[in-house]
């Protein structure tokens, strides 16, 4: 296969993945070891920037809420939703350094991704049933910006559960609606993992690893750009999407996948 071709089926699985809650990092990593021999796999750095090209493409989607929030940085209510979003990425932040500063590195076997999505799809499910008929709030609270934090360093530590959805998951929990659920986790995705891959790609550039081949930046540039074109379509849809659907159809699409991997890895 050619090296283009490769690079473009990745950035498009990643652009679909990255914010839809079904794990891009599981994905990716799940099609170069089952599709090695056709995708190789590709440098930690690859992965981060075509990452950043799928969150900064979202932006966009998000210009009213941005805006306000700039234009009405004085009011209390605007320095409320900064602070909420500054809470959640500042737990991360502290969580995902000290995780690195103790040498943990991302598992990429495939069993715990199968289980991390097979297990993702049924909460999704168990969720959504318990939360049918009850009331919902258009409102973010602390706890819950807390509790998004913390989703986000569960995902961190399983490829597999997703940063989206387990922050989804959380703030259904904690009674929030179906799509102010989906914009605040995407609107904490975008400053987390932005300083997740400027962090981690200044680290590559000014620390390489000895003996690594150097990057083709051309190829780099390709996923970024496809990643980014394919993530705004899929999070368009998805916003709406979540207006008038659950989330059971990502549940049963989770436990299917996960199922199907974990059968083919015990066997």
């Amino acid at each position: 296969m050619p090296e283009w071709l490769a690079i473009l089926i990745l950035g498009v699985v990643e652009g679909i993945t990255e914010f839809l809650p079904v794990s891009s990092t599981g994905h990716l990593l799940l099609m170069q070891q089952m599709f090695g021999k056709w995708i190789p796999p590709q440098s930690d750095l690859f992965n981060i920037v075509i990452q950043s090209g799928a969150v900064l493409a979202v932006i966009p989607l998000f210009k009213e809420r941005i805006l306000y929030v700039f234009r009405q940085w004085r009011e209390k209510d605007a320095q409320v939703f900064i602070g909420q979003i500054a809470l959640a990425f500042f737990i991360t932040g502290v969580g995902g350094l000290a995780l690195e500063k103790n040498g943990f590195t991302l598992p990429d076997e495939p069993m715990p991704i199968a289980l991390a999505l097979l297990i993702g799809g049924i909460l999704f499910l168990w969720v959504e049933k318990w939360v049918q008929g009850k009331p919902v709030s258009e409102a973010i609270t602390w706890k819950i910006a807390i509790a998004v934090g913390l989703g986000q360093l569960v995902a961190a530590v399983f490829p597999g559960a997703s940063r989206s959805g387990t922050t989804i998951l959380v703030a259904l929990m904690m009674g929030l609606s179906r799509s102010m659920a989906t914009e605040y986790s995407f609107l904490v995705g975008i400053p987390t993992m932005l300083a997740a891959g400027g962090y981690k790609i200044l680290k590559a550039v000014t620390e390489p690893v000895e003996g690594a081949p150097p990057e083709d930046w051309g190829m780099v540039a390709l996923g970024f750009v496809v990643s980014g074109i394919v993530s705004f379509i899929a999070v368009k849809w998805l916003l709406r999407y979540v207006q008038s659907n659950s989330f059971n159809r990502f549940g049963y699409y989770r436990i299917a996948v996960g199922g199907i991997l974990l059968i083919l890895f015990l066997s």
